[in-house]
């Protein structure tokens, strides 16, 4: 019998085959206790707080790598008070050997703290490659941003693979977290149509509690909480729960078409939640 209408369908292996993880660089401990459940070799990601240090930050680099994945750490533009302190991290990664892949953030401060304003600032001084840098990930918002105009970001995400093709450094871009499959794939098309042909891994929402869900999305204007209620399937009156992103990743399955989208891969933003987040992959694969 065919499965009716309704029935789930299965998530594509090329999805789920290289999805990555995120951790901040105090995660040490959580990405220590999943690591059996997580495959060897996976991208993890160390996020660039500002509570956290330059060394904290080597350090959980250097964990990731210990323990069988590849660390891909952030670097926030708008947090690095000079171009010593920038050549400074760099130096330190590439001491450790974690310096291969690197994402590049605009970050949150209003004001930046030194010369960098913003991403392409920071590829722009070819320092990245100086010190063994090969892959150089950006950010994307499929459903925009909230102190950021479209056309400024469309027009600053291109520039920023332009700059990095000409550098000789391989690009990809990593997504905001979402909660609508459609926004996020009609993105990608426009991203194709732009003429970026490079990987985007795209943002999910790891297993979390629906009251932390609906927070992390307020913070990052994605959505409105009766929307991500809706899309995740549980009431605002009740959040107590815990949602994960099953619906969202058999929509994502179902409208995926590689002819149109190119190569797309999963970013799962774990909120603190490592060993939740693996497990729940584990199972659901």
């Amino acid at each position: 019998m065919s499965p009716g209408p309704t029935a789930p369908v299965a998530v594509g292996t090329p999805l789920l085959a290289d999805f990555s993880l995120e951790m901040t660089a105090k995660d040490v401990p959580r990405l220590e206790e999943a690591a059996a459940l997580i495959p060897a070799g996976t991208r993890v990601n160390v996020t660039f707080l500002g509570n956290e240090d330059l060394e904290l930050r080597r350090s959980a680099a250097r964990a990731v790598r210990r323990l069988g994945f590849v660390p891909v750490p952030h670097l926030s533009a708008r947090r690095l008070g000079s171009r010593d302190e920038l050549e400074g991290f760099l130096a330190g990664l590439r001491e450790d050997g974690t310096a291969e892949h690197l994402l590049v953030v605009g970050g949150d401060p209003a004001t930046p703290h030194g010369p960098f304003a913003d991403a392409l600032s920071v590829i722009r001084t070819g320092l990245l490659r100086e010190h063994g840098v090969r892959h150089v990930g950006v950010s994307g918002y499929p459903e925009g941003h909230p102190a950021i105009e479209d056309t400024v970001l469309w027009s600053a995400l291109t520039d920023k693979h332009a700059a990095l093709a000409a550098q000789g450094l391989a690009g990809s871009v990593i997504t905001q977290f979402g909660f609508d499959v459609d926004p996020v794939l009609t993105w990608v098309e426009q991203l194709r149509e732009r003429g970026v042909e490079v990987p985007v891994r795209i943002g999910v929402p790891g297993p979390a509690g629906a009251r932390r869900l609906v927070t992390y999305a307020a913070r990052f204007g994605v959505g409105t909480s009766a929307s991500i209620a809706r899309k995740y399937g549980f009431s605002l009156t009740n959040l107590m729960g815990t949602a994960g992103p099953d619906r969202f990743l058999h929509a994502l399955a179902a409208r995926y078409d590689a002819g149109r989208h190119g190569e797309v891969k999963v970013h799962f933003y774990t909120f603190g939640g490592l060993r939740a987040t693996s497990e729940w992959i584990a199972q659901f694969r």
